[in-house]
């Protein structure tokens, strides 16, 4: 009998487990399926406090197994994907590199006594990173049928590459993927297209922002605007305050982009360490109008891409996924101005989705089952009991400087505190997969005041003055606020502002008039929901202000400890902990530059403990 035979006889008395994994380089993460449906997904950078943590894989595969209850015995797949190699021959490449980046000592120990590192265990199964990101778009759309656009910044190299291509664009064995394009009916999928990224003459170590491909690019103006490449979200908010002054960056002309030379023009690389540098920068007109341009190019790109792409499969419908599927502006072009009339793109649409994509691959295709789920929501992290919440909340540094309030009703507590213009940290069930915060992990304020969101963005979140802030509004009202408003359960689809309705949320319109709305009802996060209607009975107005719930430079918080450290480092004025809800007094003020030293060595101290005992326990090699 063969593996995957054992596997179904086995499957057929006890549920089918499959882990996911994108391993290695960034935004490490973890996926638990069991029997066909993802029940926990997590970021190792929500564990360690690290954003886009890289490295070894043990502690967000221990997060997954330890809130399913079980160990990895259990598991009957584990499908992993590195866009840098695949992960066995990475790991092979680790015995000789001690130096990597990729594997700090404390990670190089771990991996070193774990039995899934450089592995035989015929369960581990790698797969190309373009087929990961394909899985996790159209395995859980829901459509039956349909297209999936992958389009990234670098993916595997073409002899690595498993699904197969046609003729008429393939490439060479060293070429990496760029952008992918499929067709798929129920389980299976078709590639149509890929564009590819030739080997690139460049300087050593940094082939990434010297490749010619679309999301190579945009990363590549990240790191020239804001000197770094992961900060494509903040040239997407920059882009409207810039003007059409450049040449494009590049052109669509039938199938081939074409990349304008990086030339004298764009000379000016931001050198400078803080905010105030870069506000302050001559150049500074200069990084705007150059946002403008990449943001257009970008959605004139896209929107050629999916048209093509509708031309060769049809249908109604369509999935993204990969780096690029984050811009939410771009996403809201594809939809109104392609012959698509509906698009799906999954909470985690990055290489933190990966995750997800290896176990839906994993179950069907390795298990050979049909597809049974569809994502409706993102919250796929653990819930904290009431001992976790109460531990975090009796806290010295919290008895000292907040009261805890007994109130009949939280929600309506908390809509009161919301409409007198206070700015509240929300943090209820588990939390969400991906990078947006969908009203689990978030901090919530009026959506009606400018001012609010200046205080959000300065003294709360002590970020750039220029960014945006999303609106969560009922999925019922959504029509009444924004044009052509879709739903949007996942924050991923930006539209107009109603003008009439400007005024009226000036927190959350951006400058060009947009916004990047998430769509709320009682099916996708009941608990919002009511807290919506709560604050739209108070205001007339059934929309919030809402952002991820973390400090600049941080993670989203994961326990509650993480939102009481947050809630005292920040200008927040309240927390709800599930039902638990405090404020602050007046000391908390005095207090604070004491708390914001504090935050960072605590954090520290308490996760290395935590993803210590987890990891050991269920991933050593006894």
């Amino acid at each position: 009998m063969t593996l995957a035979g054992m596997t179904l006889a086995r499957g057929a008395s006890r549920p089918i487990y499959i882990l996911g994994v994108n391993a290695y380089d960034h935004d490490v993460s973890a996926a638990l399926l069991r029997d066909g449906e993802v029940i926990c997904a997590i970021n190792k950078e929500r564990l360690t406090r690290v954003k886009h943590d890289t490295g070894f894989y043990g502690d967000p595969i221990a997060y997954c197994l330890l809130a399913a209850g079980i160990t990895l015995d259990d598991v009957t797949w584990i499908v992993r994907n590195s866009y840098l190699l695949p992960v066995a021959d990475l790991e092979d490449v680790f015995l000789s590199y001690a130096g990597s980046r990729l594997l700090s000592p404390r990670d190089r120990a771990q991996a070193a006594r774990s039995v899934l590192y450089r592995t035989d265990d015929p369960r581990v199964v790698d797969i190309s990173h373009h087929l990961a990101h394909a899985y996790s778009a159209f395995a859980c759309s829901g459509f039956d049928r349909g297209a999936v656009m992958v389009v990234d910044g670098v993916g595997s190299h073409r002899e690595d590459v498993q699904e197969e291509v046609p003729p008429d664009c393939d490439a060479e064995p060293y070429a990496r993927e760029a952008e992918s394009y499929y067709a798929f009916e129920g389980k299976r999928l078709r590639t149509v297209r890929k564009a590819w990224l030739p080997t690139t003459k460049s300087l050593v170590n940094d082939d990434f922002f010297m490749m010619h491909g679309l999301g190579a690019l945009y990363s590549r103006v990240s790191s020239y605007i804001f000197g770094h490449w992961n900060r494509c979200g903040e040239v997407m908010g920059l882009a409207p305050f810039g003007r059409p002054t450049m040449e494009p960056l590049v052109r669509l002309e039938g199938d081939t982009l074409t990349l304008r030379p990086w030339d004298a023009e764009l000379a000016h690389p931001y050198e400078g360490v803080s905010d105030q540098d870069w506000y302050h920068s001559p150049h500074r007109p200069h990084y705007e109008d150059l946002a403008w341009r990449i943001q257009e190019d970008t959605e004139q790109v896209l929107i050629g891409r999916a048209t093509r792409l509708h031309a060769a499969v049809g249908g109604e419908n369509l999935t993204i996924a990969g780096g690029v599927a984050l811009n939410c502006v771009a996403n809201g072009k594809i939809l109104e101005e392609t012959p698509f009339e509906r698009v799906f793109i999954q909470p985690a649409a990055g290489d933190d989705g990966i995750a997800i994509g290896c176990a839906l691959y994993g179950w069907l295709v390795l298990q050979g089952e049909e597809r049974t789920w569809t994502m409706r929501h993102a919250s796929l992290g653990r819930t904290y009991d009431e001992e976790r919440i109460t531990e975090a909340l009796t806290r010295p540094a919290v008895r000292i400087t907040s009261t805890r309030r007994q109130v009949p009703d939280t929600l309506e507590a908390v809509a009161d505190l919301l409409a007198q213009g206070k700015v509240v940290g929300w943090f209820q069930g588990g939390s969400e997969f991906g990078p947006r915060a969908l009203g689990h992990r978030s901090i919530l304020a009026d959506p009606r005041s400018a001012a609010i969101r200046d205080h959000v963005n300065i003294k709360v979140k002590h970020r750039q003055e220029f960014r945006p802030f999303a609106p969560a509004v009922l999925a019922e009202h959504a029509a009444e606020w924004f044009v052509g408003a879709h739903d949007s359960p996942f924050m991923l689809l930006a539209t107009d502002v109603r003008p009439e309705k400007r005024a009226q949320l000036a927190g959350i319109t951006h400058i060009d008039g947009t916004a990047r709305v998430q769509t709320v009802s009682d099916e996708t996060n009941p608990r919002l929901a009511a807290l919506l209607r709560a604050f739209a009975k108070r205001t007339g107005v059934p929309v919030l202000l809402n952002t991820s719930f973390n400090d600049r430079g941080e993670p989203v918080v994961e326990t509650p400890g993480d939102a009481v450290r947050t809630y005292l480092s920040t200008d927040l004025d309240a927390l709800c902990l599930h039902d638990q809800l405090i404020q602050k007094r007046a000391i908390h003020r005095t207090l604070r530059p004491l708390l914001r030293r504090l935050k960072g060595f605590q954090q520290g101290m308490r996760h290395e403990a935590l993803r210590e005992a987890a990891a050991m326990r269920v991933l050593r090699a006894d």
